[in-house]
């Protein structure tokens, strides 16, 4: 499928832009907020109003590749596999990244990761599976949302050092690691549905326990009413 350039426009798109433009041409490391502003042509208080920190740009480019990706999947029969889906939409991923991979060879040569990225990065994971037909919901997707982020940051960093063209290196990669994933995914799918089941029935049975006991009726109460009658005040209580 054909992804068509990420275009930045607006104040926000100026921002991401210049920290793009900034990142191909020196280590992120050692870029700031102010450099950033300079470059958008914006002073810091504007920035401020629209990024409180680098990560939040990065934050808003990583949602912007979301949108241009999930704007072009096309539509999935029921019975395609879900793995050939994810391995068409992760690779789509990789060419809208492509016009930006020397900036980002840079940003991840960066070992720090604020959590406006993480929390983004994730975000992503469950919206690639979700354009899979992947439930992302719940335990379960809660695991294939930490799976398929596993294997994404494996093969971006075979993407980001494969020059070839047809991307041969990236591609098999991504396929050995999703057919991998897919057998880990399954026994973590399973696990995931004994630990709700487990779950379930441990809270059935704490809502019996907490239940009132019912008081007693008819004849049992009355024979227990004269057994506690007859018991005289310094007896203890019987047991059979």
């Amino acid at each position: 499928m054909a992804i068509a350039a990420v275009e930045f426009t607006g104040a926000k798109g100026r921002v991401i832009g210049a920290a793009l433009t900034i990142a191909t041409e020196r280590p992120w490391s050692e870029v700031c907020l102010r450099d950033i502003a300079e470059q958008a042509g914006m002073g810091l208080g504007e920035l401020r109003d629209h990024f409180a920190s680098k990560g939040e740009v990065l934050a808003a480019f990583v949602r912007a590749i979301d949108d241009a990706v999930l704007a072009v999947m096309p539509g999935h029969g029921v019975d395609d596999p879900k793995r050939d889906q994810l391995f068409e939409i992760v690779m789509a991923r990789f060419d809208a990244l492509a016009p930006y991979k020397a900036a980002l060879k840079s940003i991840s040569a960066d070992a720090t990761a604020e959590l406006a990225l993480i929390k983004a990065l994730l975000s992503s994971q469950a919206w690639m599976l979700e354009a899979a037909g992947i439930g992302a919901g719940g335990l379960e997707g809660g695991l294939r949302v930490a799976g398929l982020a596993t294997v994404y940051a494996c093969v971006y960093r075979t993407w980001l050092a494969d020059d070839d063209p047809g991307q041969a290196r990236t591609m098999a990669a991504l396929d050995r690691r999703l057919r991998r994933g897919e057998r880990t995914l399954a026994s973590l799918d399973e696990a995931a549905r004994t630990v709700r089941d487990v779950g379930g029935r441990l809270a059935s049975m704490l809502s019996r326990a907490k239940s009132p006991r019912p008081e007693p009726r008819g004849a049992d109460a009355g024979t227990r009413d004269d057994v506690t009658s007859a018991a005289e005040p310094g007896d203890a209580p019987r047991h059979v």
